[in-house]
């Protein structure tokens, strides 16, 4: 009795309150509240607009049994303590919360999930650089393959190395090395797979040692530091490095970097090498690829090597490619890597990049950005299916984030690249999605009365839509949020909380007892 007293009570005591007996939005008290709070919430009961809504959504029963279900699925979580034979990295260059989020609607809906989404673990990473706040995909490859934070721009070095310096670099002390060396001083295989020039920033983080990230070939060191510096561009230490030239994969684009110009009409280089060629002349059993045919006629029991450049420049973003383009897709890369590295007897560490999503976003491409978040999420199912969470730790994050927002309040089931339900105060439609910054500034606003332009009449559902940006800049910014941390498999519950970026070698290195740092074997 006391309960419904009590509840009688409270009610007596609520009625008492002016803005019941005259609520100033015509609503209850609450819904008055939220009201003051977001006043250009839309309310689809009172404006007729229809919504989806997933069976059984509207009742209490609903969402109390999947709270359960969350519960008990943590409970029934056992710890995996065992010793990680292999590891495998996926980078989602520039893949942030919001981009996670957003790319969800592409799969049928909000309540869905990324594959990775569904892993047990999860954490954040702070991403600042030793010198910048938000930052770039070199120094913070140095963080999450090396362990050690950088400089922005600069890669496999310490934060003593200033982007572009010519001299402090070429002493050794400053150079810091990946857990892919840590695998090959413990006798395993190593290997890296990317959707951008296998001698992009992210990538160059499990081999090279550089001061300057776009010295991805010697005649761009020459133009920095003049013809005798002594420095080894990025393809060369790929090619000859002590760590580049072990790797037993390395798919990706690039081919222009490995090539002088006086021997390919694609080459960039402009020392007589053609770094390509010296792959295939070194073992009669390195094999060199370069169309998506030609990766699935590999034999992997015959190959020692596997070297697959699919493109001058970076891989086609996966929404302009064809059948005519034969380039393999990051899914049909990381199978063929995984069963390629699967054969070695002391495991393995790869590192698989989806390094698209990032240069969609640089173009305010949102379309084509969370398009290569779904592929992404697709090559770390197949990971999954391949591989056995008794032995092999996964582990998917981001380098660092996109000033991308995903806002304006649409209704459950409407297109995630259209507009809103309401218009800016100028009268004209907003976009559920925009950037902060970026190219796409000026197309979305007139020049001479600096005023806004429909959004509609420039996004009309091209894979080539920019999206609109507030401030105009030649390319998108990075953001400088922390970024989420996802792991499934051995000591994958090591990778929870909230911890600095370069923690993340040294996780995988405790799981899998590599390196000199403190391991679940030692």
């Amino acid at each position: 009795m006391s309960r419904w007293l009590n509840a009688l009570l409270i009610a007596i005591a609520l009625l008492a309150q002016p803005s019941w007996s005259a609520p100033e939005c015509g609503r209850t008290p609450e819904q008055c509240k939220e009201h003051r709070m977001h006043p250009d919430m839309p309310e689809p009961e009172r404006n007729g607009k229809a919504f989806r809504v997933v069976e059984g959504e509207e009742t209490n029963a609903y969402w109390r049994e999947q709270g359960v279900q969350f519960v008990q699925q943590k409970l029934a979580t056992e710890l995996n303590k065992r010793q990680a034979k292999n590891v495998i990295l996926f980078l989602g260059d520039g893949m942030g919360v919001t981009t996670t989020s957003a790319a969800r609607n592409l799969l049928g809906g909000e309540e869905k999930s990324l594959s990775f989404e569904n892993f047990p673990y999860t954490g954040l990473s702070k991403t600042y650089s030793v010198d910048k706040i938000v930052p770039d995909s070199a120094c913070t490859a140095t963080a999450y393959l090396c362990g050690v934070k950088g400089q922005e721009g600069t890669i496999g070095v310490n934060g003593q190395v200033p982007r572009t310096d010519c001299k402090v670099m070429l002493d050794e002390s400053t150079h810091v090395d990946s857990i892919a060396k840590w695998a090959l001083d413990a006798g395993k295989w190593a290997g890296l797979v990317t959707t951008t020039r296998v001698t992009h920033a992210s990538p160059s983080g499990v081999y090279a040692h550089i001061a300057e990230r776009d010295w991805e070939n010697d005649a761009e060191v020459a133009s920095d530091c003049g013809s005798n510096s002594g420095i080894q561009d990025i393809a060369y230490q790929l090619a000859r490095g002590e760590v580049g030239s072990k790797l037993k994969v390395i798919m990706g684009g690039g081919r222009k970097h490995f090539v002088d110009s006086s021997l390919a009409s694609y080459g960039q280089r402009t020392d007589g090498l053609n770094l390509i060629d010296e792959f295939k002349a070194a073992s009669a059993k390195n094999v060199y690829v370069t169309t998506a045919a030609e990766l699935e006629a590999v034999d992997l029991t015959t190959t020692d090597r596997l070297l697959g450049l699919f493109n001058d420049d970076h891989l086609q973003y996966l929404m302009k490619t064809t059948p005519e383009s034969n380039q393999p897709t990051l899914e049909q890369m990381t199978r063929k890597a995984i069963e390629y590295m699967s054969q070695s007897d002391q495991g393995y560490f790869l590192f698989i990049e989806g390094g698209r999503i990032d240069q969609a976003h640089h173009d305010n491409k949102a379309r084509m950005a969370l398009n290569e978040t779904i592929e992404f999420s697709k090559a770390i199912a197949a990971a999954q299916e391949l591989t056995s969470e008794d032995d092999t730790l996964l582990v998917v994050t981001a380098d660092h984030s996109h000033v991308f927002t995903y806002a304006g309040y649409s209704y459950r089931g409407a297109d995630i690249f259209g507009t809103t339900p309401t218009n800016g105060h100028d009268g004209k439609p907003q976009m559920a999605l925009s950037y902060a910054n970026g190219p796409s500034f000026e197309n979305f606003y007139d020049a001479e009365t600096k005023e806004r332009k429909d959004p509609t009449t420039l996004v009309t559902g091209s894979q080539d839509d920019e999206f609109p940006s507030g401030v105009p800049i030649d390319l998108d910014s990075h953001g400088g949020d922390d970024v989420p941390v996802y792991a499934l498999g051995p000591w994958a519950h090591l990778f929870t909380g909230v911890y600095e970026q370069n923690t993340i070698p040294h996780l995988m290195a405790y799981a899998s007892c590599l390196g000199e740092g403190q391991t679940m074997c030692k």
